[in-house]
């Protein structure tokens, strides 16, 4: 800091040690008395280093404010300039945080336009698919048909969850429900899919209650077992309890490649099976992932090439987040 301080006023301190040297040439040149010069040269010395140090410290002082202040949300506690020239830095600082609270103030809003007419064309998308799948339940539509349209059902509810998480939960309903109950919804919602994709399923009943959200629990379910049913065609899918509050889903599919493991939680990551079926979105372990931990529950994945994947769901609830 002092290095600073110095060079900041260097050229006021070349004029000083000029003038010294100029005044003491005078004295010595004048033939006076050896101790007044020394004299004289000794007081322009202590007053000259006096007003170094005087002024050194509301430098120092300023210099600390100036580093510990905070502008990123607002210039109020920027201390008053001392110099014109600090003037001209603070109006140039106002500018430049004026501009960026108005881009700031755009990007919201566009951020806010687009996510309302998302989540808008995501319920509207929701009535013609239903019409459609009432005139397949009523017709002898193709269950290749209806199975495709059951995918695109969960691509509208995916997406749905997607802009709820983005936005914040605050609907959290925590109550104890019936572990089996809400594993039984989830399975009769992919019924149909278990039997287009001839995947046998082992369900061990687990006489559990938990504390949770029973809709968001339930989607969590769905999402896992569609994973499952995805990456285990004609194999099996087995749900059973493995110690208290500990429950897993797995299945003997393709597996997940161990350099995948690390980063199958990351928003759009779909890692080697991704790129080779082309059938995922990198999206379903991400909110399953962000909805454990709100609802205080966590997941962890093992997983062996070839020989299937363990989903584990610790479903004892552990400290949670509803911002």
């Amino acid at each position: 800091m002092l290095r600073s301080y110095v060079r900041q006023y260097r050229m006021p301190l070349i004029f000083a040690l000029l003038l010294y040297l100029i005044c003491l040439a005078v004295l010595l040149l004048s033939a006076l008395p050896t101790h007044a010069v020394l004299y004289a040269l000794g007081l322009g010395a202590v007053v000259g280093l006096t007003m170094l140090v005087l002024g050194y410290f509301p430098y120092a002082r300023r210099h600390k404010l100036l580093r510990e202040l905070d502008i990123r949300d607002s210039l109020e506690h920027l201390p008053q300039p001392v110099s014109s020239i600090e003037e001209d830095y603070q109006a140039l600082l106002g500018q430049m945080f004026a501009e960026k609270e108005a881009a700031k103030t755009a990007a919201t809003d566009r951020y806010n336009n687009t996510l309302d007419y998302f989540t808008l064309w995501a319920h509207q998308i929701k009535t013609p698919i239903s019409a459609m799948d009432l005139i397949l339940q009523a017709g002898e539509g193709s269950p290749e048909l209806k199975g495709e349209l059951f995918k695109v059902q969960q691509y509208v509810s995916m997406a749905l969850n997607y802009l709820r998480l983005g936005e914040g939960i605050s609907d959290f309903v925590f109550r104890e429900y019936p572990l089996d109950d809400i594993l039984r919804t989830a399975i009769h919602a992919y019924a149909g899919q278990f039997i287009r994709a001839k995947v046998h399923l082992d369900f061990t009943p687990t006489n559990a209650a938990v504390l949770t959200d029973e809709k968001w629990l339930e989607f969590v379910m769905e999402q896992l077992l569609s994973n499952a049913l995805k990456y285990a065609p004609g194999g099996t899918v087995s749900i059973y309890l493995e110690g208290p509050e500990q429950l897993v889903i797995a299945d003997d599919g393709i597996g997940i490649a161990p350099e995948d493991l690390s980063r199958i939680f990351e928003k759009g990551f779909t890692g080697l099976n991704g790129r080779r079926t082309r059938k995922t979105t990198g999206i379903g372990l991400y909110l399953c992932h962000e909805i454990l931990t709100r609802l205080g529950h966590t997941i962890t994945i093992t997983s062996n090439p070839g020989q299937g994947t363990q989903v584990h769901l610790g479903l004892r609830r552990q400290e949670f987040d509803i911002e």
